[in-house]
């Protein structure tokens, strides 16, 4: 099992095909679905032959994948996933955060704790020079996880919906952090909050 990293709860490891069912479970679930595409029920075809692919695919740029699963440390129980995605395959300056994680976490910190170390090893590791994360404008939880981990709200805007879903009229917002600000908030009375990484 590749490990992308630990924090005090979590393990970021790099997706099997043994996944499958798990992905399944979490896309199967029409509350997780529901700012995302409506809560469609999803499918194990969909998820093997979009979803897996995607999550499996190594980025020049890094040498590694873009997408990891979140598992509990203490149980490994498989608790959703993370995106820590180069938007060019050949650069690694600019990455896109995102996270999807099962009911049974939402709540608890997991996604707050899980996108601070990724920003960590970004800006210490990964030569990142910016993070960028989107979500939509309703998605409340959301853009407290992405101001809790210490990006700001750069703007709004109107993506392009296959089909509208409830609260797409209002839109969507873009967060960024940079290696400028990230530094900054580390400083002697910043609000950086540091996790072990390997």
């Amino acid at each position: 099992m590749r490990v992308l990293l630990e924090t005090g709860r979590l393990v970021l490891r790099a997706f099997t095909e043994a996944d499958t069912d798990h992905l399944l479970a979490l896309d199967d679930d029409p509350e997780v679905m529901r700012l995302i595409n409506g809560g469609r029920p999803a499918s194990r075809e969909e998820i093997r032959t979009r979803t897996l692919p995607r999550l499996l695919h190594d980025h020049p740029s890094f040498g590694t994948r873009g997408y990891w699963a979140a598992e509990e440390r203490a149980t490994g129980a498989f608790l959703g996933w993370f995106e820590f995605r180069p938007l060019d395959d050949h650069s690694a300056r600019v990455v896109e955060l995102g996270y999807r994680l099962n009911r049974a976490s939402w709540g608890a910190g997991h996604a707050t704790e899980g996108a601070r170390a990724l920003i960590r090893k970004g800006f210490t590791e990964l030569g990142v020079e910016r993070v960028t994360a989107n979500t939509m404008a309703v998605n409340t939880r959301s853009r407290r996880v992405m101001e809790k981990a210490g990006l700001t709200y750069v703007r709004s805007f109107t993506g392009d919906w296959p089909e509208a879903i409830e609260g797409s009229e209002h839109g969507e917002v873009e967060y960024e952090i940079t290696r400028e600000g990230w530094e900054r908030l580390r400083r002697p009375g910043g609000t950086g909050s540091p996790a072990r990484a390997r």
